[in-house]
């Protein structure tokens, strides 16, 4: 990498009658000189594709893909909360959902992992319907008014384009760690941004245009709040718009949250170093290993799933509908009497028989330790689907 490529420039801003000096990006991609990609680098190009072409095919031979789109994009959703300090696991969010509320959580963690849902859902949506948004800074507004709705920054203008200073770290913009650009900065930024996000004569490869826009939108931070989280959602929504993965099925903030100190410098070392390629090189790592991980972690699934299908089919009192539960299971790993009845669409009593039935077979254990109002999970398929989700000591 070339010690001299600048990447931006500080321009002083007063915020509260204090001088400091923000930080303006220069338009991606990388010039002078442009981005080096050696051969190390393309090794590692290959070896993220082929990853993601493995990942794409476990979807491809399981009998719904539907199954791992549902932990996926939770456990997504989990782990880039807890990088902003969401304290909520998967199983608190499962456990959650299986309550069938359709009131929005009390918990404040609970309810930023569900409106993380809520953004991606829509995101998703409009991207596939023939009349709906293209991916935009608009639908990223639109994704980050969901993100914040009812949440904590509820207040810092969901949807909608900073108006005032922000910073990241320290008490004021005077000691903090970076500070992005000042709002008169952000049309003309933001308008740069849209141009890369879509041009078509960039030779770089997607993979590695994915990165670089994540970079560039953490640098302008148009958000007051929910950078981050709209930030790695637009690496999601980047690899299934491109054709990368037909589905969301790369939990890359796992790879973020176990090296959350270097994902940090990295980031920090594009806009002080102008290392483009140090930042490229550690994104193309965490796709290859998040990718070949997610692909274990499939196919696991699934023979669990199988093998647990054989046992209840073989268990002495199993019935039709306790079959036709354990199939719900993986898109309702934890359970409630209540939302047996609602799936199956049958009375308490044969809910409960079948919910029983499922126990006797070992694959459902109860897990909420009260005697009314019981939530049951399936232990073994949560052990696979929840690792990295836990919180951190």
């Amino acid at each position: 990498m070339n010690q001299l490529r600048v990447t931006g420039s500080a321009e002083t801003t007063t915020v509260a009658g204090e001088g400091v000096a923000a930080f303006v990006p220069l338009p991606l991609p990388p010039v002078a000189p442009s981005l080096e990609l050696n051969e190390a680098m393309r090794e590692q190009i290959r070896a993220a594709e082929e990853g993601l072409r493995r990942l794409e095919l476990a979807g491809e031979m399981v009998p719904s893909l539907d199954w791992f789109i549902y932990g996926f994009v939770r456990k997504e959703a989990v782990l880039s909360s807890q990088i902003e300090g969401t304290q909520a696991t998967l199983v608190d969010l499962l456990n959650f959902e299986a309550r069938g509320s359709h009131e929005a959580p009390e918990n404040a963690d609970i309810r930023e992992v569900c409106n993380s849902l809520e953004a991606l859902d829509h995101a998703r949506d409009q991207l596939r319907r023939p009349d709906g948004l293209p991916l935009s800074m608009r639908l990223l507004n639109e994704a980050h008014a969901r993100l914040m709705q009812g949440a904590r920054g509820a207040d810092k203008l969901p949807g909608e384009i900073r108006r005032s200073q922000n910073w990241i770290g320290g008490t004021r913009p005077g000691n903090a760690t970076f500070v992005p650009a000042p709002p008169h900065r952000l049309d003309g930024l933001l308008s740069d941004f849209e141009k890369y996000l879509h041009a078509d004569d960039d030779e770089l490869p997607p993979l590695v245009r994915a990165g670089l826009l994540h970079v560039q939108f953490e640098t302008i931070h148009p958000y007051l709040d929910g950078n981050g989280r709209i930030g790695r959602l637009l690496v999601m929504l980047l690899l299934e718009d491109w054709g990368l993965l037909a589905a969301p099925l790369l939990y890359l903030s796992l790879f973020f949250k176990r090296h959350r100190g270097e994902y940090y410098r990295r980031l920090a070392a594009v806009r002080t170093d102008g290392d483009w390629e140090g930042w490229t090189s550690f994104f193309l790592e965490a796709v290859a290993t998040i990718a070949g991980e997610a692909v274990s972690t499939a196919r696991d699934l699934f023979a669990l799933v199988s093998r647990d299908r054989a046992r209840v089919l073989t268990t002495p009192g199993s019935t039709v509908i306790a079959a036709r539960l354990f199939e719900m299971l993986p898109q309702h790993p934890v359970i409630t009497i209540g939302s047996a009845v609602t799936l199956l669409e049958t009375t308490r009593p044969t809910a409960t028989k079948a919910v029983t039935a499922l126990v006797h077979a070992g694959v459902l254990a109860e897990t909420s330790g009260k005697k009314r109002d019981r939530s049951f999970g399936y232990a073994a398929y949560l052990d696979l689907l929840k690792v990295g989700t836990g919180l951190e000591r």
